[in-house]
């Protein structure tokens, strides 16, 4: 008897002004599978789900739901019918505590009365959390005080506990350690054996194969090929998603002269996230700062770049002493920081892409203090024509661009500004293969051009094929610097987790 799809899409299309984000795409979904959307940022992956859930309207095509056509007018609509999103943008409530906001709007009340029963909340979200391996998080806890990895998860709790029949998760890995990813695939494959039907969006690769049953490549908005997960592989799919052969991903350009651009020594802070750690970085050099979650990387750069203050140490850029000098300093200085959350510290996403462009440069290219709009246009552009930033108008919104588009936004910022040191905290979490060969490009080209970068990445492949030289940090100390030659996945992995001492 043939299998009926629980979802089923036919001919689906969405114009946006100036982009065509899909463009008669076919798809469908069965009980019990796992789907996963693959593609390039702005393929239109993000664009479908949206689609699917009543958050974008199709200008064409049909949606069947359990074999009936249906036309969701909101989310709300789309999960009262059973079909649940996790996105990409966290939708946490900060002041709320960990239950909170996985019931909020839905909290069970006492009996007849109108007080909420927060004794079952707090069980049935510790029940799920612990399903997740997240039963050591503290319920009571005001999500603002979590990391991000934690508020994922919180997240996925929260879809959960609607019990949907159908599960999109949007990037959902992307800002998880190794121990939470293994937690949620544990997870995925329950929900797959209990009949839930699960459409899975990603850029990593490697994911695919582990969970995947079919997989679906969309590419500028348009149904490229669905194939069985276990049939294919990474070299496949990524000429699928960008039309072409991927050769040379890493490629760096040996520049170094060994002039100390950076020098940190004995930088702590107050917290102790960071104690005693010291690195150098030269004109011409990329060096790589490894290490799990919460190792102290992303602290650490907050400490050079001015928005933390440190207890201890000191801070050098070019032999002058800037500790604990302001992020307004450190950028007249010539100091950019790409941060690990682009969204939130990165970008002004309600601003344009123009003025995003700009806006680490004003006194640069307007001494006078007065902004003309029209020599900032053009200024933009040519930055968007470098960086080839798909949009139709430098005045469009840098929030509705794509991940890998919005991180090139935050890049051109500081080409802009004539940066000469430039920290990259994760610059290609959440985008596609494209794009991050493109990031790697302009990586290597800034290094070549006498600049020096500070990259901070989870992405072994990444820090290694990128990287000159890098350091080691484990539980807030610089455990290890090992020269490039000397690279292999078990060594940086036995520093990382503690398997071998300092």
């Amino acid at each position: 008897m043939k299998r009926k799809p629980i979802l089923e899409i036919k001919g689906i299309s969405k114009t946006f002004p100036g982009v065509k984000a899909l463009d008669q795409v076919d798809f469908s979904l069965y009980p019990g599978e796992v789907h996963i959307l693959a593609g390039e940022n702005g393929a239109g992956k993000s664009t479908l789900s949206r689609c699917l859930l009543g958050i974008y309207q199709p200008d064409e095509g049909d949606i069947f739901y359990n074999g009936q056509k249906v036309g969701f007018r909101s989310a709300g609509e789309a999960t009262e019918r059973g079909i649940v999103a996790v996105h990409q943008e966290l939708s946490m409530i900060p002041y709320l505590n960990v239950y909170e906001n996985i019931f909020f709007g839905r909290e069970p009340m006492l009996g007849r009365t109108r007080l909420i029963d927060k004794k079952k909340m707090r069980k049935d979200a510790g029940k799920i959390l612990e399903e997740l391996d997240c039963g050591d998080m503290n319920l009571n806890m005001p999500v603002k005080q979590l990391g991000i990895a934690r508020q994922q998860m919180i997240e996925i709790a929260k879809a959960i506990s609607f019990h949907p029949k159908v599960l999109i998760l949007d990037e959902p890995t992307a800002a998880l350690t190794v121990r939470e990813i293994q937690s949620l695939f544990r997870k995925i494959k329950q929900l797959k054996e209990e009949g839930v039907s699960i459409l899975y969006i990603s850029h990593r690769l490697e994911e695919y194969a582990q969970i995947g049953d079919r997989i679906t490549v969309l590419r500028d908005g348009k149904k490229v090929k669905t194939v069985e997960a276990e049939n294919v592989s990474e070299e496949q799919l990524i000429r699928l998603m960008v039309g072409r052969d991927i050769r040379e991903l890493y490629k760096r350009t040996a520049t170094s002269d060994k002039e100390v651009l950076l020098q940190v020594s004995g930088l702590s802070d107050r917290k102790q996230r960071v104690r005693e750690c010291s690195l150098t970085v030269c004109r011409g050099e990329i060096v790589g700062l490894a290490g799990l979650i919460g190792s102290g990387r992303t602290e650490l750069a907050r400490l050079i770049f001015g928005i933390d203050k440190p207890s201890s140490g000191e801070v050098y850029l070019n032999g002058e002493k800037v500790t604990g000098k302001t992020p307004e300093y450190m950028v007249r200085k010539g100091i950019g920081l790409l941060p690990e959350d682009r969204k939130q510290s990165g970008l002004a996403t309600k601003a344009s892409i123009s003025w995003n462009i700009i806006a680490a440069s004003l006194g640069r290219f307007f001494p006078s203090g007065i902004l003309k709009e029209k020599k900032n246009d053009h200024i933009a552009g040519e930055y968007v024509d470098k960086l080839q930033i798909a949009t139709p108008d430098v005045r469009k919104k840098a929030g509705e661009l794509s991940g890998g588009n919005q991180q090139k936004v935050v890049i051109a910022k500081w080409l802009a500004a004539d940066t000469e040191l430039l920290i990259f905290d994760e610059p290609t979490r959440g985008v596609d293969v494209g794009a991050k060969k493109e990031i790697y490009k302009w990586m290597d080209l800034l290094a070549s051009e006498g600049k020096a970068i500070l990259l901070i990445s989870s992405d072994l492949p990444e820090i290694m094929g990128m990287s000159d030289r890098l350091y080691v940090m484990r539980q807030g100390t610089i455990v290890g610097m090992m020269e490039k030659e000397a690279y292999s996945d078990s060594g940086i992995g036995q520093l990382m987790m503690g398997d071998v001492k300092k």
